[in-house]
């Protein structure tokens, strides 16, 4: 365990919630490791979920309930947002990634410029909901698709866990 994470333990409420966020996030894109093509898009699942769909939507969900709720600017999407999990033949998993890693960058801005108490709202609802329940809410989204992309994962190859095995370490 590095120090980073050790440090969490005892830290206040907005670095707690961030360093969980950010925990399950790494799981999202560990669970793409050493995969091939294919195999980030094989459907696992009558409704055709893939790990590489997956972390679309996650980028799709970021960059709406961080940055458009709270009064950002979400970059330009190329695809329909309520079709997100889905990744068409001409979306390379470069691509995918590093748009979720832009939404995590953007996400990031807001977490850290903002108080948990801040309100917005976002577009596709008529709801307030504070950074604190924002926070929350993406802790639990992404901890819910962390655990769909390792079953799909451990379908797939046979990895299973939330990270990397550490080796040497007992």
């Amino acid at each position: 365990m590095t120090t980073s994470h050790m440090t969490t333990y005892s830290a206040g409420e907005k670095q707690t919630l961030h360093a969980s966020l950010n925990r399950h996030r790494d799981a999202v894109l560990w669970k793409l490791d050493g995969l091939d093509d294919e195999q980030v898009r094989r459907p696992m699942a009558p409704s055709g979920t893939n790990l590489l769909g997956l972390v679309k939507h996650l980028a799709c969900v970021e960059y709406g309930w961080f940055v458009e709720t709270f009064g950002g600017e979400a970059e330009p999407l190329w695809f329909d947002p309520h079709d997100d999990m889905r990744v068409t033949p001409e979306e390379t998993t470069e691509r995918i990634t590093a748009f979720y890693g832009r939404a995590r960058t953007a996400a990031d801005a807001v977490i850290t410029d903002l108080p948990l108490d801040t309100q917005g709202s976002p577009a596709w609802r008529d709801i307030t909901v504070s950074l604190r329940w924002t926070l929350v809410h993406m802790v639990e989204e992404t901890a819910r698709h962390a655990g769909h992309m390792d079953i799909l994962r451990e379908l797939i190859d046979g990895a299973t866990g939330d990270h990397p095995p550490v080796t040497g370490v007992r």
